[in-house]
């Protein structure tokens, strides 16, 4: 029984914080920003009072209202975050109680970028073995909140939003999520973390002092990990389900940056006019970054029975990914 995608919705904070905002308080430049990440703009969920379940539950209400349902027909909530409002309890269990989801049980899944396709896969498992009929799957952040804005390498670009998808049994086996590929590799952790907060270095002073609550990178390295990673997946995925590149109606990869977005489309074969770009708007919004660029497709009506999605990731932990999705 195939996991199909039957709802979409996302939710963008209405703040927009553009590169020449960012040139007013760092040393950098909109040419800079973009002609290296393709970034124009990002949103910041500037209200202290609202944080990633804020956005998340907004999402799941938009999702049920489409779908025609009510919150207590839900069997399961994934949220897949790297921001969650607390350590405990999950950012999910707040979404369920915000929209009164009562019948659902609810956890969150941390995958950095890569959450949301580990969520997905995780939710169709659920679809898959005949024991859940409704999955709320999103994927939330609010980057804004683990940002150091005095380093230009990294504030640029991130920013904050949610989106998500319902999954529900098929009809037709051909049609849903039919193949996936899930990788990790721990050795890359030191080159993207956020190491204060956790176990390892609980909250003092001196980690405060340290900046170790922000989230801290080494761009180089994992540019060029994330360039080999994304684009083996994708050819992966295409040759285990027979797949050339005129028969994909749409890569939707991690938004990230715009040159390793090209560097895949171009291992694939496949022309840009085929793959989804939301970077220049939103920025990197972490787990939300698939999730949005598909709920925007599915708002412009490109997505129709039958069409074939490959969707590709790349995170911290490292993690990255593949999955193959026919639109039902």
């Amino acid at each position: 029984m195939k996991a199909v995608i039957t709802s979409t919705a996302k939710y963008l904070p209405e703040n927009i914080l553009n590169n020449h905002d960012l040139e007013k308080i760092l040393d950098t430049s909109d040419e800079w920003i973009r002609t290296r990440t393709g970034i124009r703009e990002r949103r910041i969920l500037k209200d202290p009072e609202k944080a990633t379940s804020y956005m998340c539950s907004e999402v799941a209400r938009k999702i049920l209202e489409q779908r025609g349902i009510s919150a207590e027909d839900i069997d399961l909530i994934i949220v897949a975050t790297m921001s969650p409002d607390m350590l405990f309890p999950s950012t999910a269990c707040l979404v369920q109680r915000d929209i009164q989801a009562m019948n659902a049980w609810a956890f969150d899944l941390s995958g950095a970028c890569s959450g949301f396709l580990y969520a997905l896969n995780a939710g169709a498992q659920f679809i898959a073995a005949g024991t859940h009929k409704k999955v709320l799957v999103i994927g939330g952040e609010k980057m804004s909140a683990v940002m150091d804005y005095t380093d230009r390498s990294t504030c640029v670009l991130f920013g904050d939003g949610a989106a998500g998808v319902l999954l529900e049994p098929g009809a037709d086996e051909n049609h849903g999520l039919l193949d996936a590929r899930l990788y990790s590799d721990g050795r890359g952790c030191d080159n993207l973390s956020m190491p204060g907060g956790g176990s390892l270095h609980p909250t003092t002073h001196e980690t405060v002092d340290r900046k170790l609550h922000y989230l801290q990178q080494d761009g180089k390295q994992v540019f060029k990990s994330a360039v080999v990673a994304m684009a083996d997946v994708a050819v992966e995925i295409m040759n285990r389900n027979n797949l050339a590149a005129k028969d994909i109606d749409f890569l939707i990869p991690h938004q990230a940056n715009h040159r390793i977005i090209q560097a895949t489309a171009e291992r694939m074969g496949i022309d840009l006019e085929k793959v989804a770009i939301n970077i220049d708007r939103y920025g990197n919004t972490s787990a939300a970054t698939i999730p949005i660029c598909i709920a925007e497709l599915d708002e412009q009506g490109k997505l129709q029975t039958g069409s074939n999605l490959i969707l590709v990731s790349f995170g911290a932990g490292y993690t990255w990914g593949g999955i193959y999705l026919n639109w039902q």
